[in-house]
């Protein structure tokens, strides 16, 4: 009999085993990733096409096409698309993010057959029907509103336009006239030149057999093959970091951001930073939580993150304070990122932020779908499949010398934008 009294050992997570998935190509020559693992028969299928900002010919057209992808082709209405997905118990969405569109469909293994000649019509055959364009710009044109009202969504806002600047991909921000510059002939361009084989990788995973391999080549794999997408050339902003501060008036607080641009997945201090910005402000016993909401008590929460994009990469700290607090609130901040310069971190809070991170990472490969993620953030970067186990190692074996010594190199604080909106 175990005795329930006694709490269990707690053990350090020494090494995670990420499955290695199998490669194959369609005959139009899509890469196909499939993980082949679980015990349910359901299957989560990912399309993912460089067809993100960077390579817009106008603002906000990759986007408005990934929404709209699958609102209607010649044959099924948007109504009627959506009534077959759901009686088949399938989900179908289409994500977006700065780099890429997306189509993410799940469903039961025996319904894909019925299913995947559905999906392949959205890629081959959308309309995007005007009506769906104008109430998709309508519902678009009245969540900015709204947005606009928000102290955090303006202090992001412009914190990353002032970063990348107001002109590049990563930074440019939309408004009204952007929305009503949109036109449904610029969502069939784009869909035209970058929804093709030459820019899709395809991730599958769950109970995968020969036959679903098979049926994807039979109606994805028939995709036109087209061009690889070339970026728009951009160039980012010169300005110098400074501090700026837009007024919303009648707020009862303010929004506060602080960072810069940093590093990238590929950069080899990455992981090293990672785990920097998990003991700043990256959890919930971080150092900014501890001192500026526990021990303070100037705000509900705060954080400190790091977006990683294909091109670039950016730092913040973001958190929203009372009025009367902005001045004290800032100083804090900066308080902790130089102690970070200028301290080593004790040996138990670097333990106990090692263990966050690696039982994060263990969840990471538990089942298909979740390895499915990893799996495709590395194809994606260009990461080889070792970075898996290199980041799990680094994690484990980094010291509070080296974390002292990229905080010096990255936690300068005078190429820190500071943007405060309230």
């Amino acid at each position: 009999m175990i005795d329930r009294k006694i709490a269990p050992p707690i053990k350090r997570i020494e090494k995670l085993h990420l499955p290695k998935p199998k490669k194959v190509k369609l005959s139009n020559g899509i890469p196909v990733h499939i993980i082949n693992m679980g015990t349910q028969d359901v299957l989560k299928l990912q399309l993912v096409f460089r067809s993100g900002r960077p390579f817009e010919q106008k603002r906000l057209i990759a986007k408005a096409t990934a929404r709209l992808i699958k609102e209607g082709t010649s044959k099924h209405t948007s109504a009627a698309i959506a009534e077959q997905i759901d009686f088949y118990g399938a989900t179908l969405s289409t994500p977006t993010n700065l780099d890429n569109s997306n189509l993410v469909f799940y469903s039961l293994n025996k319904h894909f057959s019925t299913l995947i000649p559905l999906v392949a019509e959205l890629l081959v055959d959308p309309i995007f029907p005007q009506a769906e364009l104008d109430t998709y710009l309508e519902n678009s044109r009245r969540r900015l509103q709204v947005d606009l009202t928000k102290n955090d969504v303006v202090a992001y806002r412009k914190v990353t336009e002032y970063m990348f600047g107001a002109d590049h991909p990563y930074g440019y921000n939309s408004d009204e006239q952007t929305y009503n510059r949109v036109k449904r002939i610029d969502l069939v361009k784009h869909f035209q030149k970058h929804y093709n084989a030459r820019n899709c990788e395809l991730f599958i995973s769950g109970r995968v057999t020969d036959e679903m391999i098979q049926l994807l080549d039979q109606h994805l794999g028939q995709l036109p093959v087209g061009r690889k997408s070339r970026m728009i050339k951009f160039k980012l902003t010169t300005e110098l970091p400074e501090k700026r501060h837009i007024d919303i008036p009648n707020s009862m607080q303010t929004a506060i951001r602080i960072g810069k641009r940093t590093i990238g997945r590929t950069h080899p201090d990455f992981v090293g930073f990672n785990v920097l910005n998990t003991i700043l402000g990256g959890y919930f016993g971080s150092r900014l939580m501890m001192n500026i909401r526990e021990d303070k008590g100037y705000t509900y929460n705060i954080y400190s993150t790091q977006d990683t994009m294909l091109q670039d990469a950016c730092f913040y700290v973001a958190t929203e304070v009372g009025n009367e607090f902005v001045g004290a609130a800032k100083k804090e901040i900066y308080k902790e990122i130089d102690r970070l310069r200028n301290d080593l971190i004790p040996e138990g809070e670097l333990e106990m932020v090692r263990n966050y991170m690696l039982g994060n990472m263990l969840n990471m490969v538990d089942g298909p779908f979740h390895v499915a993620d990893v799996v495709k953030t590395m194809v994606l970067n260009k990461m080889p499949f070792n970075s898996f186990d290199k980041l799990i190692n680094k994690i484990n074996t980094i010291s509070a010398q080296e974390l002292r010594d990229l905080a010096q190199k990255y936690f300068t604080t005078d190429d820190m934008w500071e943007v405060t909106a309230g």
